[in-house]
């Protein structure tokens, strides 16, 4: 087998074939200018492809974070999004906490964010470990405030809020609206 490159940059057999098969069954007629491939001048008004920007982007955007300050992952930050953020070790929890093995892989706990009235919460799972706020044993579903200490397991997290009372995205969002109109 003896392999050539065509002005394209295929790579093909020229015991087999004459011309470059790859080529000829793409029907490409372009030449090379300085060694690249200049497509868009090539192609005509009508092919160009045109950037579309769907209204409803699937971007789940931040609401807040918890920050490792003591334990495996110290200095890590972990982002929360709206509504219900399940925290465990497995590889399937929203907030992912490695290094810690008395963290359960499922549903340790979860931290909730209610964007209708603009709250965060902090709810145990089903793990048989505690969940300690500012030093105080969790056993119920609890608010969350701005840095509120958060243990989990052997590691320590600060939590912090971007949404809320000063700042929710659906209010900037729906500010934004009123200005266009």
């Amino acid at each position: 087998m003896k392999l050539d490159r065509c002005k394209n940059g295929h790579m093909y057999d020229v015991s087999r074939y004459a011309t470059c098969p790859y080529c000829k069954s793409e029907g490409l007629d372009l030449e090379i200018k300085e060694d690249k491939i200049n497509l868009v001048e090539e192609m005509e008004d009508d092919d160009k492809t045109m950037a579309y920007w769907s209204k409803d982007v699937n971007i789940d955007p931040v609401v807040g974070w918890l920050t490792c300050i003591e334990g495996a992952e110290k200095g890590k930050d972990f982002r929360i999004v709206s509504e219900r953020n399940f925290i465990g070790r497995g590889d399937d929890m929203d907030i992912q906490l490695t290094g810690d093995n008395s963290i359960s892989r499922k549903n340790h706990c979860s931290i909730s964010y209610n964007p209708k009235k603009r709250i965060f919460m902090i709810t145990p799972g089903q793990a048989n470990g505690l969940i300690y706020i500012d030093n105080e044993a969790l056993y119920d579903t609890r608010e969350l405030k701005a840095y509120n200490l958060i243990e989990i397991g052997e590691s320590k997290f600060i939590f912090v809020n971007l949404c809320g009372e000063n700042f929710d995205w659906n209010k900037e969002k729906s500010k934004s609206d009123k200005e266009v109109l």
